[in-house]
């Protein structure tokens, strides 16, 4: 029956919620070893490997599972689109810390940060996440790529932090297809993480005077 597969699929993924948040930092960290240290032993390099795959695989089949248990499956996929493309571009997969740490701050009734520090906080982590894959990806495939301009590690993040927030200097750019694809997301992100802690800021500042105002107006000491 429809609801006994929407509460099934509910405790899957309350189930699977801190694990897949613990194989996605595994994935990163194994991820982020064997492309910043190539000259590994080959024992230790298949050994990150297998981790790195074993892991997409705990990703795969958490999907597959979910979209077999979902009442309707075609309308779960559409509306969790956004699922999919992070099994197939695994580097994502880290934002499901985001889902952890909102879970921290969700344990007791009344959250610990307000809802505007809450946006700065998820927009940062956010940024830190995404920035730390997309520098690794493309410092992964532009260090050897012929003509390439990134040939460190610490220039992948020069050109990201430059990117990121909407600087562009340009004395870096990607010369590869991915890395170039890997840009415009980093652009878009960028633009967006701005707009949010902008916007958060803001209103925290007019309801933080707003509050002050009041209560000025009715006798009280204002707020230190």
């Amino acid at each position: 029956m429809p609801m006994d597969d929407e509460r099934r699929l509910h405790e899957w993924e309350r189930r699977g919620s801190v694990p897949l948040s613990i194989a996605s930092l595994v994935f990163l960290v194994t991820y982020a070893v064997r492309v910043l240290a190539p000259d590994l032993p080959p024992d230790w390099s298949d050994l990150l490997f297998t981790i790195t795959v074993v892991t997409w695989g705990i990703f795969v089949v958490d999907y597959l599972v979910r979209v077999a248990v979902a009442p309707h499956r075609w309308s779960y996929v559409r509306r969790r689109w956004l699922d999919l493309v992070v099994v197939i571009l695994p580097l994502l997969r880290p934002l499901r810390l985001l889902q952890l740490y909102g879970k921290i701050q969700n344990r007791h009734k009344q959250p610990r940060l307000s809802l505007e520090a809450r946006v700065m906080a998820y927009a940062g982590l956010s940024a830190l996440l995404l920035g730390f894959a997309a520098s690794l990806q493309v410092y992964a495939d532009e260090h050897d790529a012929p003509g390439g301009q990134i040939r460190t590690y610490g220039e992948s993040v020069w050109w990201l932090c430059s990117t990121i927030t909407t600087t562009g200097y340009g004395d870096l750019v990607p010369v590869t297809a991915r890395g170039r694809v890997i840009a415009v997301g980093v652009m878009f992100l960028g633009v967006v993480l701005i707009g949010a802690v902008v916007g958060s800021f803001s209103a925290w500042l007019t309801q933080s005077f707003r509050r002050a105002d009041e209560r000025q107006g009715a006798g009280g000491p204002p707020e230190g």
